[in-house]
């Protein structure tokens, strides 16, 4: 039966209760148990992100008029991001809802150059095969054409086959730093040299490094060169709440100069309400993601980042430490982040995580080749030793023959079996449609 709106009011304490009954069955991510979707810096960084974010619970940053403290917030906000990343004062941006509408910010921009600047009726953008499915969002979203380019062995793209992918009506190329799946950085130097030698635009998704390969750097890991100090690099995507441990959504997206971000930027005079102009792709931008994210990067600092990068390198080192050294598993390429993956030849990886998924552990599972995938946060420095026991415990069980519990072994086993992936995606689409429908 469909819910309807209740007749009358419920107290706030019946509500709040309902909430958190609701809440009960959702994934345990404060315990370092989940390995991807949140990011957790400690309880006290929550504390202070919900009271920024409530502070401003009911501004709206669509207007940097009525909300001056807002325009504020997310000028210094871009800055300080710009200033981590290699830009120079040259260097404009705006923040966005989270690591999707920038990249599509950057997609729409590269589309706008190619038809203002270049006078190209349907340009053409070019995305490694790891790079984040956004892209492909953007591309349908905006109808622009694109190209996947391939990987080598070592999960990078092939800058080479990148090359060779490019044609009159391309505008743009990509890199990941780090690409998701397996946590590597694309060669962005080669990229970037690429795209200037022939007068296109480069962009670098750092969305899930940008707020984490800095400070990496600074403790003395080996970090390829991949943001504005890099030549041909001309536009970027970062996500603040990602490793930036702001609030849900905030990222932003930064151009090498203010006139590339203008083919950001919608305007339209014409309307009888008045003057409209949109700098990113949503119309109501949440004052409290704004001044969450500027709450807590001024409270971090750079030590404080440095601290839980640290904390995050640790952990990661010795987990990939631990999988290798259980027989049949091994790490995929050379992953520089808290992000990276890990396979087998002898086992069935997928049943593995049906496994590890029955003593309490969420791990997202990868195609081509099958792999599991690990996020790593402060979160995890207190459980990674209990995870590798478990890990080590579940591939011995599965080793020695003995059956995976239930999961979702048998479901990825047949979409990789699907070679028309086109099968997959309607497959997907009724999923979809069946998780929504109403209550």
């Amino acid at each position: 039966m469909a819910k309807t709106l209740p007749k009358s009011g419920t107290p706030r304490d019946a509500v709040m209760q309902q909430l958190k009954a609701l809440h009960a069955d959702d994934a345990k991510w404060k315990d370092g148990r989940t390995f991807s979707l949140v990011y957790f810096a400690g309880d006290e960084v929550s504390a202070l992100l919900k009271d920024a974010y409530s502070e401003f619970i009911a501004e709206n940053g669509l207007s940097p008029v009525a909300f001056p403290s807002l325009r504020q917030m997310e000028c210094e906000v871009v800055s300080m991001a710009a200033s981590l990343l290699g830009g120079d004062d040259d260097v404009a941006g705006t923040m966005t809802s989270g690591g999707t509408e920038s990249i599509m910010m950057a997609i729409k921009t590269a589309r706008e150059w190619g038809r203002k600047v270049k006078g190209l009726k349907r340009p053409h953008v070019i995305v490694p095969a790891s790079a984040h499915p956004a892209f492909d969002k953007a591309m349908h979203y905006f109808d622009v054409d694109y190209s996947h380019a391939p990987l080598q062995a070592d999960f990078r793209v092939d800058v080479a086959a990148m090359e060779a992918l490019i044609r009159p009506e391309t505008v743009l190329l990509v890199g990941s730093a780090p690409a998701y799946p397996h946590g590597v950085i694309d060669d962005i130097t080669a990229i970037a040299g690429l795209a200037k030698s022939l007068g296109l635009l480069c962009h670098v998704d750092a969305c899930l490094g940008g707020f984490f390969l800095p400070f990496a750097r600074m403790l003395g890991r080996p970090v390829a060169p991949f943001d504005f100090a890099v030549d041909g690099v001309t536009s970027m995507s970062a996500d603040l709440h990602k490793y930036g441990y702001a609030a849900k959504g905030a990222s932003v997206v930064l151009y090498r100069t203010g006139a590339l971000r203008r083919h950001q930027f919608f305007t339209y005079a014409g309307w009888n309400g008045g003057l409209y102009a949109s700098p990113s792709f949503c119309g109501t931008r949440p004052g409290g993601a704004i001044a969450a994210a500027w709450a807590v990067m001024h409270h971090l600092g750079e030590a404080g980042y440095l601290t839980r990068a640290q904390s995050i390198i640790d952990s990661t080192k010795a987990m990939q430490a631990g999988i290798r050294d259980i027989a049949g598993l091994h790490v995929l390429g050379e992953p520089v982040g808290g992000v990276f993956a890990f396979g087998s030849d002898s086992l069935n990886v997928y049943e593995l995580g049906d496994a590890m998924d029955a003593r309490g552990w969420k791990l997202d599972r990868q195609m081509s080749p099958p792999a599991l995938h690990v996020m790593v946060t402060p979160a995890h420095a207190a459980v990674w030793a209990q995870f590798l026991t478990d890990l080590a415990e579940c591939a011995k069980s599965l080793a020695a023959g003995e059956p995976a519990p239930d999961g979702s072994a048998a479901m990825y086993g047949m979409v990789g079996s699907i070679p028309d992936k086109s099968q997959v995606d309607d497959f997907l689409g009724e999923f979809l449609d069946g998780l929504f429908n109403r209550a």
